[in-house]
């Protein structure tokens, strides 16, 4: 079973069986978190750039699981110097099998820089295939034309910013839908600030009107089952 739980902004808990995925832990300094840190239990955690509101709180929940971080080879070293003990670094187009599935790291067009300024190397998108599903966590992006390659792989659940001014907004992420073709799409990284405010049920029912794939909008906690 595969379950997917929005935490707000680009945080995602991914459950795949008995394994437990985080994928950019930003809750502490997250106006819109609803979950304290201490209550989060994670085996891996996936970082797709360094940009502090991505990288957030990996450190701290790292040190207190003893979870495997997964992130670029740049955010790997800052983090084995920040005393995280558990890396394992990829970079863009270069997969790993994992226990609980293969995980390729993909294009994002976006900044990295970490929290204190060091280079943190390309920012990335994630995808995820396992037994039962492929997921594609866009990660920080704007639109770029080699999504339709990624597309390719068949995803059946993309997760896709559509907050604006930093990365893509309705129309662009809409126009992202029309080249993945995903099975279902879950948009994110969107009402965290004034800034990024949306209207996710209107992007939705585009979506519904204008592709073949089905959106699904999620309240910051809820989850998502994947069949």
């Amino acid at each position: 079973m595969i379950t997917l739980t929005w935490y707000g902004h680009a945080t995602w808990g991914i459950e795949i069986d008995e394994t437990r995925l985080l994928i950019d832990p930003f809750f502490e300094g997250n106006p819109v978190a609803e979950v304290a840190l201490e209550a989060l239990e994670a085996d891996y955690i996936i970082v797709t750039h360094g940009h502090g509101d991505h990288v957030g709180d990996t450190v701290a929940l790292a040190e207190r699981t003893g979870a495997t971080v997964i992130a670029n080879f740049e955010i790997c070293n800052w983090l084995q110097d920040q005393g995280v003990e558990n890396v394992h670094p990829q970079h863009i187009g270069g997969g790993f099998h994992y226990p609980f599935g293969y995980l390729k790291l993909t294009i994002a067009m976006h900044g990295s820089a970490l929290p204190d300024g060091s280079y943190g190397g390309m920012p990335a998108g994630v995808m995820i295939r396992t037994d039962g599903a492929t997921i594609y966590h866009a990660g920080d992006t704007g639109l770029f034309a080699s999504m339709e390659l990624i597309g390719e792989e068949g995803i059946d659940v993309a997760l896709l910013p559509i907050g604006d001014n930093f990365t893509m907004g309705p129309d662009d992420a809409l126009r992202a839908v029309k080249l993945i073709r995903p099975r279902v799409v879950i948009p994110m990284h969107y009402e965290t600030w004034e800034l990024i405010a949306q209207d996710p049920h209107a992007w939705a029912k585009r979506v519904e009107e204008q592709t073949k794939t089905h959106p699904v909008v999620l309240s910051i906690g809820e989850t998502y089952t994947v069949e």
